[in-house]
Parts: structure tokens; C-alpha cells; sequence
């Protein structure tokens, strides 16, 4: 066989093998992954950390076994400050990041690697601008999320918001509601979203955003957690942790706004029941 021969031959085969790799590999993958059982204990685990999954009709609890099976086989979890990254803390965690895809694709987290899980809030250094004046200060956090796929989160706060399914607080849901806003390439209250929907969010959520911002100029009691009126990513996320944790709250004082989150989550966590 001539050298030529032999150089097309394995040259067919690179190329082949790229091919399989970049626009193959990774659903044969998946699919491969869902081909195996999921875990009877990780089941026990959504019942116990995710309250919200034992009120899914059947069919969503075995499509969000599902994006947990692929999360937790792609995703890769660290334990912080001498964390014991667990079963039980790990499939929380995919639990509630996985809510917010139920019914979008599983390709929206393709983005997140890695999750950095903390005992307990943490402190980071964070540069402060005053005018020409920079300086760096100490914050306390209970987690963060980054466009190069990291969130970080603290476990304490995470078991606190799975505890009580109708608090105001859940970190994961927050952090990850980030990450589907880093989509567009930008956290910026606005995920990506196509044609009508985005005047139509744009001039509902400025509407709203502007409403929660005036009441507590005016020390008037607000219909979402202060921090949401930091800044429009911060708003998203916020009423992201609302529209899961306290549904018909947002939909009695934010009607407008509810209905854009049924429709860009599509699903309505306010009419969730077992079947």
C-alpha cells in the first residue's frame, strides 16, 4: 500500500473522528448515560430536597430525573474550606438548578463545569469604585455565578431554601437563573428570548422594575426581596427564586410578569400537581 494511500486512509479517519466528536459525540453520550437506571437513593434525595418534584405530575419527575442524571454526570462538584460534597448535597443541588430547564432543553447548562459548594457563607475580595477611587472590601456571600460556567454556592443557604419551599430565598435557583441569563453572553436581566417576547419583557419588566425601585424610595413595604432592585440581573434572579418558591404571591402583585416567566420557564409552578 503506497504512503498515499495510507496518509488518505488515516486522514479520512481524523476527519471522521472529529466529525463523530463535534457534532455526535456528546448525545451518544447522553444517551448512553440515560440508559442506566437512576438511582433509587437519588430519588429519596429529590423527595427530601426539592419538595417542589413530589408535586410534579409523573412524566416532569421523570424528565427532571433526567437532566439530574445528565447534570451530575457532566458537572463537577468541589467541596470548599472542608466541605464533604455528599450524594444527598450534589443531587439537591442539580434538583433545584434543573427546575428552572423542566421544560426548556437540558442544553441551556451546557455553559456550567463546575460548582464550588462552601460549608457556610463565605468572604471574597471585591474592588469597590468611588469616582477615581478604587478600593477593595470584604463581602460576605452565600454564592455567585460566573459566564465561565462556575457557580459557587453556599451549602447552609442551599439546605435553608430546600427546607422551606415557601421561603423567599433560594440560592440555587438564583445562582442558576444567572447562568440562563449569561446565555446572551451577558448577565443582564434580559435572557436570550426571540422575536415579540423581547419588547414585550423589555416594557414588563422595566414597568416592574422601576415599581419595586419607587416603593422603597418611598419606605413602602416591597412585593420582592430589596435586592432585587440592585440592578436588572439581580431582578431576574430574584424574582426567578419567587416565581418557584411563592408563585401566587408574584402572580397577585406581578400578574404581567408571572405570565412572562410561565412562558420563558414554560411551566406554571402555581398549578403543579401529582398525577
Amino acid at each position: 500500500m503506497s504512503s498515499a494511500i495510507v496518509f488518505a486512509v488515516f486522514a479520512a479517519a481524523f476527519i471522521a473522528s472529529a466529525v463523530f466528536y463535534l457534532f455526535f459525540y456528546r448525545s451518544w453520550r447522553r444517551d448512553r448515560e440515560l440508559k442506566q437506571p437512576f438511582p433509587k437513593i437519588w430519588r429519596k434525595h429529590l423527595q427530601s430536597t426539592v419538595p417542589l418534584y413530589r408535586r410534579l405530575p409523573a412524566q416532569l419527575q421523570q424528565t427532571l430525573e433526567r437532566h439530574v442524571q445528565l447534570f451530575l454526570s457532566e458537572k463537577n462538584f468541589y467541596g470548599c474550606d472542608g466541605f464533604e460534597v455528599t450524594d444527598r448535597v450534589r443531587v439537591a443541588i442539580a434538583g433545584h438548578a434543573c427546575l428552572l430547564i423542566l421544560k426548556r432543553s437540558y442544553t441551556d447548562f451546557d455553559d456550567v463545569r463546575s460548582i464550588l459548594v462552601y460549608p457556610d457563607v463565605y468572604q471574597v475580595q471585591a474592588s469597590e469604585r468611588d469616582g477615581m477611587v478604587v478600593g477593595v472590601s470584604n463581602q460576605v456571600r452565600a454564592g455567585e455565578a460566573s459566564s465561565l460556567g462556575q457557580v459557587v454556592l453556599a451549602w447552609s443557604e442551599c439546605e435553608s431554601g430546600a427546607i422551606n419551599p415557601e421561603s423567599t430565598h433560594n440560592v440555587i435557583l438564583h445562582e442558576f437563573a444567572h447562568q440562563l441569563d449569561y446565555l446572551d453572553g451577558t448577565a443582564d436581566g434580559a435572557p436570550p428570548l426571540s422575536g415579540d417576547h423581547v419588547e414585550e419583557w423589555q416594557q414588563t419588566m422595566t414597568i416592574a422594575y422601576d415599581d419595586l425601585r419607587h416603593s422603597l424610595r418611598h419606605h413602602r413595604k416591597s412585593w420582592l426581596d430589596p435586592y432585587g432592585a440592585t440592578k436588572p440581573a439581580e431582578f431576574f434572579a430574584v424574582l426567578t427564586e419567587t416565581f418557584y418558591q411563592q408563585p401566587q404571591h408574584l402572580k397577585d402583585q406581578q400578574p404581567a410578569v408571572y405570565d412572562l416567566l410561565c412562558d420563558f420557564y414554560r411551566i406554571d409552578p402555581g398549578e403543579l400537581t401529582q398525577s
